[in-house]
């Protein structure tokens, strides 16, 4: 999903999307095109009542490519688009904003962290915000990563869980699309197995305690009860909505039912308690 900027911005030059359908994948370097905070309210403000009513709103804020500042972006949306939003999310790992991915370092997420902290309390006390949430990159080393679910984890942090993951700058060698070499975030099908092996590892790192919302590669029910199964609190999905349309989301909740009955839980913490050897104590995105 495309973050929400301070200022406006055009993006990356055309073209910035490749899709490659023979490997059910993406490429995008969008670079955050964006009207703005200020545009993105009046949208939001503006928006069908019953639609908002009826579903949950997550913001994802980015960071301008111009900016050399990256936290008083994020304050300013906190500030101008939380009180809008069920949860936000700080957008930490797109690899199409030269440095953003650099905030994941220990020190860097420490001091952004620090910085958003009191301004992120102040919403949640004042409006029907609920949940501050990072989005990760799948690339992350085993270091880093544990590096930031340690982060993620101290109160002091005020952090309600981590999106994982966003796409990635690998290239699997079976990649078969011409286009599979264009510079940019992949997403689809061979990412899958990334992300929801980056699931399990955030899941033992936090010891069940820190929710995670799983994305990356989903095309099908198995797809999203394997990241259930991994760990995960919620699913999205993106990249299949393109090949196969908006209904596809309804078919995948018809038989995620069945799959879960058929293995003999009655609900989705059922299945992860169980996948996980009984591991269990984390935290639910409970809006």
């Amino acid at each position: 999903s495309s973050g929400i900027n301070a200022e406006s911005q055009s993006g990356n030059p055309k073209p910035r999307v490749f899709r490659l359908p023979e490997d059910s994948a993406v490429i995008n370097r969008y670079g955050f095109p964006s009207k703005g905070y200020e545009v993105a309210k009046q949208n939001i403000q503006s928006s069908n009542s019953h639609f908002r009513s009826n579903s949950k709103l997550g913001i994802n804020l980015g960071v301008n490519k111009s900016s050399s500042e990256p936290l008083k972006d994020y304050i300013v949306g906190i500030e101008q688009l939380g009180s809008l939003a069920d949860y936000l999310v700080i957008n930490i790992s797109s690899p199409n904003t030269p440095g953003l991915r650099d905030l994941q370092s220990r020190a860097r997420l420490q001091e952004l962290l620090a910085g958003v902290r009191e301004h992120v309390r102040h919403i949640q006390h004042t409006s029907s915000c609920r949940f501050l949430l990072l989005k990760i990159s799948p690339d992350l080393n085993d270091d880093d990563l544990k590096e930031v679910v340690e982060l993620a984890l101290d109160p002091e942090n005020g952090v309600g869980g981590l999106i994982v993951s966003n796409t990635t700058t690998s290239r699997p060698e079976n990649l078969q699309n011409p286009q599979k070499d264009e510079k940019g975030g992949l997403s689809g099908r061979p990412l899958k197995e990334i992300s929801t092996e980056m699931i399990r590892k955030v899941y033992r790192l936090s010891d069940g305690k820190l929710p995670i919302i799983g994305v990356g590669g989903v095309d099908s029910a198995e797809d999203v009860y394997e990241k259930i199964k991994a760990g995960a609190s919620l699913v999205q999905l993106y990249t299949s909505l393109i090949f196969r349309g908006l209904g596809h989301v309804r078919r995948i909740k018809r038989e995620l039912v069945k799959l879960i009955e058929a293995d003999g839980f009655t609900n989705i913490e059922e299945a992860v308690v169980s996948t996980q050897s009984g591991h269990y104590g984390r935290g639910a995105l409970k809006f």
